[in-house]
Parts: structure tokens; sequence; C-alpha cells
């Protein structure tokens, strides 16, 4: 049952919301004029959902902050609430679609085609939004200004801005979050690094609190006290990679919620990133609570 907004809940995943459509199997892309079918499909909730819905599989409470289209959003709201998502935050945008993405699958790789749609009101639903939590992830464009007051309010932050809104106008925002997840591209094109402990120490010096660099197949590195740290993720036969990303930031942040090591926060994170890669989908594949072997901190 979905937790109502006089309720606290502990997580808040601020961010934009998509229908994702998951195509895979291909033997041949298309040229100009030509048509190829997939082998396999599958229809899932992405973007900050992802991060949203590992958490509330993990057993956190965890509430959406963000924005649906009226005319195809209802089968999104449902998969929220199944999963254990509160949903009253979420803003049903009468006349619009639902953000939208084809992710086309392959080999380790995948390509998008994406409808920003509702997710336009994003800010607006933000703004009116009340903060009963006592962790924010935001999952959308950097606002400064949003980041400020949730921070002023005692919140703590973690941020995740994927690949369109990387840049080196990220740094500013770094003070502000107590934690920073990009991957290896977005890392590169905001500090200009090529080597991840280069990019995490110009993330450092930039005043980062903390940063985890997700390195794909590679698993994900990050500054513990100043010493470089990497760790690669368990093997697992690949279907599909897409939401993996999201899929670590709920497992880093779960067990940092619970006061796990830097270590145990990396190998979990990884853990739940490589498993979520088993089904096509973001969410499909990420594992339940009793299938990852808990550590001490």
């Amino acid at each position: 049952m979905a937790l109502g907004e006089d309720n606290n809940v502990e997580v808040l995943v601020a961010g934009e919301l998509f229908a994702d459509l998951v195509m895979a199997g291909f033997n041949t892309l298309p040229q100009p004029g030509e048509e190829v079918f997939a082998r396999a499909f599958r229809r899932e909730p992405g973007g900050a959902a992802i991060t949203a819905m590992g958490l509330a599989r993990l057993g956190r409470r965890t509430g959406l902050i963000g924005a649906v289209g009226a005319l195809d959003g209802a089968w999104l709201l449902d998969s929220f609430w199944r999963g254990g998502v509160d949903v009253s935050r979420v803003l049903t945008v009468p006349g619009e679609y639902t953000g939208t993405s084809v992710a086309i699958s392959g080999e380790g790789e995948r390509a998008f085609l994406t409808w920003p749609g509702a997710n336009g009101h994003f800010m607006e639903v933000f703004r009116d939004s009340a903060l009963l939590t006592t962790h924010l992830h935001w999952s959308a464009p950097v606002d400064i200004t949003s980041l400020r007051r949730s921070r002023g309010m005692g919140l703590s932050i973690s941020l995740d801005v994927g690949y369109a809104a990387a840049g080196p106008h990220v740094l500013e925002a770094l003070p502000l979050v107590d934690w920073f997840f990009p991957n290896e591209n977005d890392a590169a094109r905001i500090t200009g690094e090529s080597v991840p402990e280069a990019m995490l120490r110009a993330f450092s010096r930039a005043g980062a609190q903390g940063v985890v660099v997700k390195l794909g197949a590679r698993g994900a590195a990050m500054l513990a006290g100043g010493e470089y740290l990497e760790q690669a993720p368990p093997p697992v036969t690949v279907i599909d990679t897409t939401g993996a990303g999201d899929c670590f930031d709920a497992g880093f942040l779960d067990t940092w919620l619970n006061g796990g090591s830097a270590a145990e926060c990396l190998r979990v994170a990884n853990i739940c990133g490589a498993y979520s890669t088993r089904s096509l989908g973001g969410i499909a594949g990420f594992p339940r609570r009793d299938e990852i072997p808990w550590g001490g901190n």
C-alpha cells in the first residue's frame, strides 16, 4: 500500500521518470529506410524510478518525486505502487505523455531514443513537494537552488545527473552533496581527465565529499580516506545493462544508510548493478535482499 505524504519515508528519489521500452537480440541495426526485428522486448519503469524501486526491494521506505503523463502513465504508477514505492509526490499531468526511452541493447552496449514528455514538469513538482525524509537522491540535471534548500533542511543528499546533464557545471554542486555517482564517461566529461583515479582526485579538489565512479564491467572506484579503492563486480551472464548504474546507486545508498564501510558499500553496489544485468530492463534482475551475501562493516 502506498504511503501518504503525511508519513515520512527514509529516502526520497527526485528525478525524471520514464517508460523504458527495451529491445534486444538484433542481428544488425537498421540503415535508413530499413527495418529489423528484435528477438526480445520488455517494458519497464526507467529513470529515477529504478533507484527508488531498488531501494524499496531492499526494504528501504522510499518515495518518488516526479511526473508522468495522464495519457499513458497509469501502468507506471501501478508498477511503482506494486514495487512498494510511495507515489504520493508523483504528479499526473493532464494531456501529456510520460517520458519514454527506446533502449536498443546488444553485446554490452546500448543506444537510446528518448522523449522527455511529462518530465518538463519535474521542477514544479519538486518545489511543491514536502521533503519528509532524511535522505534525498537527486536523479536529474543539477539545480543548485533545490540542492541548497534540501541541504539547509538537514538532509543528506546523493546525486546522479546522467549523460545528458554531465558537464563541468556539475562541479559547483558537489560541495552540497554527500555522494556523487557518475559513470566513467560522465566523469571524463566533467573533469577532463581520462583515468579514474585522476577523475576522483579532481572531484576532491572541487570540494566533493564523496564520489564513486562507475566503471561498467570493471566495477567501480572511489577514494576512501584519501586512498584509491577499486572493486570488480561479481561474474554474471549479461543480458542487458539498461539501468545498471541506477541499481548500483540503490545498493550503495542502502548500505551507506545502514552505516556500512566504504568497501562494503562498494561491494554491495557492485552486486546490485551486476545482478540487474541478468534480465532485460532496469529493475527485473535487481537482487532480492536474501540474494546478497552481506558482510561486516
